[in-house]
C-alpha cells in the first residue's frame, strides 16, 4: 500500500560551528519545501533554519513543539496533520533526530499511520564517539541519560561498568552539560581502573576533546566537561 505522506527526519549541526557543506543536500532542499515542521524548542529550530538558507521565510511555515512534555493525543495528533499535509519534517536540536529526542514518539505514530519515515543523512554524536574510540563498535549499548539523583546514579554505572567488563560491550552515556563534572567525578570514583573511558566532548567544533585512556589514566588528570556537550564511552 502506497504510503499517504513523508515524514523527514532532519539532522543538524553538533555545535556553532560549521556550514551547510556538513548536512546533505537532499536535506537543504526538503527544508525549503516543506511547510510544517516538529520541533522542541522553536527558537533553536528558526535560527537553525536561517542557518540552512540565510533567506528561508520563516512566515511561510508552521511549526509545532514536540518535546518531553507533549502529551500522547497531540503527538497522534500530529502524525494526522503529516499525513493531511503530504509532507512534514522533525527538526533535531542537536545530531540525529529521535535518537534521544522526543521525536521518535511522532516516528511511532508514523508507522501506524502509513506515513513513509524518511531518515536523512547527518551528524551523529553516539556514533562518531562510537567509531572513533577504539572500544567494540559491534556489541554496544547507549544508556541515554543517567539517573540525576547520586545514589541511583552510582548504582547505574556499577551496572554499566558490570556489563562492559562481562561482555565486552561499548556502553555508550550521555548527560545534561552542566552536570558533565559531577558525572565524571563519580565514574571515576565508581567503576574499576582497568577499563577504558572515551571522551568526546564537542564533536566537529574547534575546541573539540577525543580521546580514550583507562579509568586510572584519567584519575590522574580529568577534563573539565562543564557545559560541553559530552559522549560517554566505557569498555574494556
Amino acid at each position: 500500500m502506497a504510503a499517504e505522506a513523508t515524514l523527514h527526519l532532519i539532522p543538524v549541526w553538533l555545535g556553532e560551528a560549521g556550514g551547510t557543506e556538513q548536512l546533505a543536500p537532499m536535506s537543504l532542499e526538503v527544508v525549503r519545501q516543506v511547510r510544517t515542521f516538529f520541533v522542541e524548542h522553536e527558537r533553536s529550530a528558526r535560527r537553525a533554519l536561517r542557518r540552512m538558507d540565510p533567506v528561508f521565510a520563516l512566515d511561510r511555515i508552521e511549526m509545532h513543539v514536540l518535546d518531553k512534555d507533549t502529551d500522547e493525543a497531540t503527538v497522534r495528533g500530529y502524525a494526522e496533520l503529516v499525513r493531511s499535509s503530504g509532507a512534514a519534517a522533525v527538526l533535531s536540536e542537536s545530531g540525529m533526530p529521535c535518537i534521544a529526542d522526543p521525536g521518535a514518539r511522532l516516528v511511532a505514530w508514523a508507522h501506524r499511520m502509513n506515513i513513509e519515515v524518511r531518515p536523512h543523512p547527518g551528524p551523529s554524536s553516539l556514533l562518531l564517539t562510537l567509531a572513533a574510540s577504539g572500544l567494540d563498535g559491534q556489541h554496544f549499548m547507549f544508556h541515554g541519560y543517567l539517573p540525576r539523583e547520586a545514589e541511583e546514579r552510582r548504582r547505574a554505572l556499577r551496572s554499566i561498568a558490570q556489563d562492559a567488563q562481562r561482555t565486552g560491550r561499548t556502553q555508550l552515556f550521555i548527560e545534561t552539560p552542566y552536570r558533565n563534572d559531577a558525572l565524571l567525578a563519580e565514574l571515576l570514583r565508581t567503576v574499576d581502573g582497568g577499563l577504558r573511558l572515551c571522551i568526546a566532548a564537542e564533536l566537529m567544533q574547534p575546541d573539540v576533546l577525543l580521546r580514550t585512556r583507562t579509568v586510572n589514566e584519567w584519575r590522574t588528570d580529568p577534563p573539565a566537561l562543564k557545559d560541553r556537550r559530552t559522549v560517554f564511552a566505557l569498555g574494556r
